[in-house]
């Protein structure tokens, strides 16, 4: 088994973005997650759009966070995504919010869990092609068939 891909995407803190004490509101790391999640994916050849056309829609079944440290408005971040479970059906990304200063400070960690489904919304197996390469990001070997026995 090889070491996850670990894709950053950078932004910084926008003002609407936080509340009246001045830090960011809990609500838009689950943004930042997606944009995590689209960026890496885009990054590595898995077109949203194109999956779609295909008939194959994810959608957010689970979604977890744990702040660590407030991140303020101005304040320059990375999403740190990786892809930590592929299954027939679902996928389980795995995020870091961390501030971009010299000591790459942790805000927050959290996860989100897709499905595949159809456009009507039924379960739906990820397609083989999506499945290969999210295994390929997530670091995971997949299974050989054993061989016959003699």
């Amino acid at each position: 088994m090889s070491a996850a891909i670990v894709h950053r995407t950078r932004t910084s803190v926008r003002y609407h973005e936080t509340d009246q004490m001045g830090v960011v509101h809990h609500s838009n790391y689950i943004c930042w997650f997606e944009l995590g999640r689209t960026e890496m994916m885009k990054a590595h050849g898995l077109d949203y759009a194109e999956l779609e056309r295909a008939g194959c829609l994810l959608a957010v079944v689970d979604v977890g966070l744990r702040h660590v440290a407030p991140a303020r408005f101005g304040d320059e971040i990375v999403v740190e995504t990786t892809i930590a479970e592929v299954e027939r059906v679902r996928v389980r990304f795995e995020y870091a919010v961390r501030r971009v200063d010299g000591a790459a400070t942790l805000l927050c960690r959290g996860h989100t869990l897709l499905a595949g489904t159809d456009r009507q919304l039924r379960p739906r197996r990820l397609p083989e092609a999506v499945r290969t390469r999210m295994t390929a990001l997530a670091g995971v070997t997949p299974a050989t068939p054993a061989p016959p026995s003699a």
